[in-house]
């Protein structure tokens, strides 16, 4: 592992455990060279994803680029940083055993707004905003009028 600080590829492992999920490996490094200390994790990685762009541009599926996208949307909302990270394994985990090593940017957002619907409202609603480009009012209502529905839904559920 190659130092952040010195760029020295002379690092050494100082201590390693697994994170609560048990889906990742915290491991604690210190180079060798400029006695840096870092951070890094590894996860496993079922198979190399490639993302087909709406322009038909094929890129590296990237999984910090996912992150932030939807760190941006859950923006000052009441969602821990575990929960974040759940999700965005959970997504990952769906597009890896999905079977196809090239999936469209499209069905990642597909799959993306579902498990923020799940996560937090708003934040589904801002992603979507985004995802989908809306340009009108009567594009958020009608994304309001989807959780309404679901929201009737889930109640009437409940009363049964």
């Amino acid at each position: 592992m190659r130092c952040p600080s010195c760029g020295s590829l002379d690092t050494q492992v100082k201590d390693s455990r697994p994170t609560e999920d048990s889906t990742v490996i915290r491991r604690r490094r210190v180079c060798l060279t400029c006695n840096f200390r870092f951070t890094t994790f590894e996860r496993v990685q079922l198979r190399e994803l490639t993302v087909i762009k709406r322009n038909g541009r094929r890129v590296p599926f990237d999984r910090d680029k996912l992150v932030r996208s939807v760190q941006i949307s859950l923006r000052k909302r009441p969602v821990e940083p575990d929960q974040l990270e759940a999700m965005v394994s959970a997504v990952v985990r769906e597009l890896e055993s999905g079977g196809e090593s090239e999936i469209s940017s499209e069905a990642i957002g597909e799959i993306v707004m579902e498990h923020l619907r799940k996560l937090d409202d708003v934040a589904y609603v801002r992603f979507a905003s985004v995802y989908r480009n809306f340009r009108e009012a009567k594009d958020f209502e009608a994304v309001l009028g989807e959780l309404s529905a679901d929201e009737l839904a889930r109640a009437a559920l409940l009363r049964k």
